[in-house]
């Protein structure tokens, strides 16, 4: 890929606001190359569930991230991901970058969509979030000081968000990476009452983990006034891709990056030290 290809058309960037997003379009601007930010804020504004918009978003525009709100589980998914992408490919873009997660048949479903585009493509598919403890609704019972969540003893190799983002920009940089699945995950697998433990020893405070009933779970996320969707999506994400399946570890960032990802230590002390768990 030349400098002047990258450097001449913006990348378009969905979820410009979101864990990956902003560090993806974070990364580009770092390295010279120009951004639309593709969210509801944007200008143009880019919203997933009105496709009026989503035109002038990506004209004259080189390559996309793709990151699907709320998930590529939800049924909508399939649908909203090919109609982009035929309009994606009819707009003159060169190549797509997706957000995947692993152990979801749904997810890998939008894949096959994404690489039979007809453009150049590059998947990341991406085990759990590191910063779905500092950035996501489990902060919240972090602060609170009571972790109580219906999974047990599953190992999740959680990776770090940074990494993602780095995956992302490389591939949307730099030759090498076209018609790529990266599949991406942390170097160790961990329990979720043992990343509790270690954010409670980086926090200097007692955080307790407590397994409950998804019944239980659910309730208290509907006295909450948490909307039905987004509790089935939890539901399904704490079930089916927590049962097991995604423990084994995978040497994708190292595929991509020529470097191993950063250990869940890192994230927790770099988190604890920003005053994340106060």
């Amino acid at each position: 890929m030349k400098t002047s290809d990258v450097n001449s058309k913006p990348v378009l960037v969905l979820g410009a606001t979101g864990k990956t997003g902003s560090r993806v379009a974070q990364g580009l601007k770092a390295r010279g190359v120009p951004v639309r930010e593709g969210s509801r804020m944007g200008s143009p504004a880019f919203d997933w569930d009105d496709d009026k918009g989503w035109s002038d978003a990506l004209q004259n525009v080189r390559a996309v991230y793709i990151s699907f709100y709320p998930d590529l589980a939800v049924p909508s998914a399939p649908a909203a991901i090919r109609n982009f992408c035929q309009l994606a490919v009819k707009s003159g873009v060169e190549h797509l970058v997706l957000l995947s997660g692993r152990g979801e048949d749904e997810a890998q479903h939008c894949e096959d969509i994404v690489k039979n585009a007809g453009v150049a493509w590059t998947i990341l598919r991406s085990s759990w979030f590191c910063q779905n403890f500092s950035e996501g609704f489990i902060h919240d019972l972090i602060l609170a000081g009571n972790v109580t969540l219906p999974v047990g003893g599953v190992r999740e190799p959680f990776v770090d968000v940074d990494d993602i983002a780095d995956v992302a920009v490389e591939a949307l940089t730099e030759s090498g990476h076209d018609n790529q699945l990266y599949e991406l995950t942390g170097p160790r697998s961990m329990t979720f009452l043992e990343a509790t433990n270690e954010i409670a020893g980086a926090a200097g405070r007692p955080i307790n983990f407590t397994q409950i009933p998804l019944h239980d779970f659910s309730a208290a996320l509907a006295e909450q006034h948490v909307p039905a969707d987004a509790i089935g999506l939890l539901e399904y994400l704490f079930t089916t891709v927590l049962d097991g399946r995604n423990e084994q570890l995978t040497d994708g960032v190292q595929q991509a990056l020529g470097r191993p990802p950063r250990d869940f230590k890192t994230y927790v002390e770099e988190a604890a030290s920003n005053g994340m768990w106060r």
